[in-house]
């Protein structure tokens, strides 16, 4: 190739890779759906042999290909008995055979995306000089924690001399908030291990937009010294242009109907997380408090949908499964009774429906923190972490309808607030919005060779 001239930009190819955790791989698979759309560039997207089988429809298409390693980690089905063991496994046994499969590549990997949560792909750039941009897939504010924390546990436990104090007191309220959920001390080893190598890549893409926290990400440009982009919400807003996507896929176009019938904000939508266990006897608090409150109901109750159906009556719908955007942009729907994991967190938001927070684990105390202490879009309804703490029928009712009844002054504030969000997500995602331009300066630092190359020497 002669001197100075470019690249091909079609000899381009990133190569991303989420870690293999459910929310973590609807994160990536979107942020590579936003980033092929934007550009119409090719994207592969490496994932495990199970989670490929597991993922309900994977996105293999002229711009995001799939690709896949072998399961050289634990199942998904039984990880939960030895949940340290299973991220040993994941920052041990993942890495030799990724980079295997880089060789067997059409193109060369130009640019690797990965979960922040696989430390070893920075060895990989390292080796083969290739640029490694890291995806954190929750609220910047609890990446903030989490590296604080890190940083005060390097420093035995002082917070930073140089910071003024009300940063101090800051970092140490958000260190609390979130190492709460840490309590395995062979996780939160490796945790610190992941954290330790958050600065020595060549760029952070957050799942957010930039002015849902615009304090936490400037604070973060400053002290990071790499390239952040905030490339969110990763969410399928891209479908809602389809009327035909607000349909519920696969079940059930009954549960369409129903919410059709339902008068205007008037519905509570109510979901477990896709990976935490909630007890039986807080199943049947919450069952009891949502009929006691006299509300309507959708609930996505997963393999208990048929068995719940029967104490719903005539207020409530059971379901296994619903496409949750497309249910929380209908406008029967005015509440969200949530665990606050990051994903569903980014579609209330874009959807402008308040929020009741069932935090349980991992960050969902902390968005759960900021859902009604930050942002003032949502109640809370569990203030203690973990599944043991059990919410009684009476609390669940009188939080329902604290949410849901629109004569009352604290409904109203909550929606107002809320469509606000609304609106500066909209903002955020139109031309010209931050998403917009985080997107498009991904894209040309990357093209045009700005994210710098790695060394061994930042290892």
């Amino acid at each position: 190739m002669p001197v100075g001239e470019k690249k091909s930009v079609a000899c381009y190819q990133i190569v991303a890779m989420p870690y293999p955790g459910r929310g973590q791989i609807h994160h990536i698979i979107k942020i590579c759906t936003i980033l092929a759309h934007k550009r119409g560039k090719t994207i592969t997207l490496v994932l495990t042999e199970e989670w490929l089988g597991l993922i309900s429809r994977p996105p293999d298409t002229p711009t995001v290909r799939l690709r896949t390693i072998p399961n050289v980690i634990p199942s998904e089905l039984n990880r939960g008995a030895d949940f340290a063991g299973f991220i040993e496994a994941v920052f041990t046994k993942m890495e030799a055979p990724f980079d295997q499969l880089l060789d067997q590549l059409d193109l060369r990997a130009s640019c690797i995306v990965a979960d922040l949560a696989l430390p070893w792909m920075k060895s990989v750039g390292s080796r083969r000089n290739i640029p490694v941009v890291s995806l954190w897939p929750a609220a910047p504010s609890s990446f903030l924690a989490f590296y604080h924390s890190h940083l005060v546990a390097a420093r035995g436990n002082h917070p930073e001399e140089d910071l003024p104090a009300e940063r101090k007191e800051n970092i140490i309220d958000d260190i609390l908030g979130v190492s709460t959920v840490v309590k395995d001390a062979r996780i939160e080893k490796l945790v610190r291990k992941a954290f330790s190598y958050a600065t020595k890549g060549q760029g952070l893409i957050f799942t957010s937009f930039y002015e849902l926290e615009p304090h936490i990400i400037n604070i973060l440009i400053a002290e990071l010294h790499i390239p952040i982009y905030t490339i969110g919400p990763a969410i399928p807003y891209f479908s809602l242009k389809d009327q035909s996507s607000m349909s519920i896929p696969r079940y059930d176009e009954e549960c369409l109907k129903w919410l059709d019938l339902q008068p205007q904000a008037t519905l509570l939508y109510v979901t477990r997380g896709p990976l935490l266990s909630t007890s039986t006897e807080q199943m049947h608090k919450l069952s009891k408090g949502l009929s006691a409150s006299g509300f309507r109901y959708l609930w996505v109750a997963r393999d208990e949908a048929m068995s719940l159906q029967e104490s719903c009556g005539t207020n409530g719908l059971a379901v296994p499964w619903c496409d949750q955007l497309g249910v929380l942009c209908h406008s029967s729907v005015g509440g969200f009774l949530t665990h606050c994991g990051w994903n569903s967190t980014m579609e209330s938001i874009y959807a402008g429906i308040p929020m009741l927070t069932f935090p349980l684990a991992a960050d969902q105390h902390h968005n759960s923190a900021l859902i009604v202490e930050g942002w003032k879009i949502g109640l809370e309804m569990k203030s203690i972490v973990g599944t043991d703490n059990v919410v009684g029928r009476e609390e669940i009712s009188n939080n329902v309808k604290r949410l849901m009844d629109q004569n009352g002054e604290e409904c109203k504030q909550l929606s107002s607030r809320a469509k606000e969000f609304q609106e500066t997500c909209q903002r955020a995602i139109e031309k010209g919005g931050s998403t917009d331009c985080n997107s498009n300066a991904f894209f040309e630092d990357f093209v045009h060779g700005k994210l710098k190359l790695p060394c061994n020497g930042d290892l």
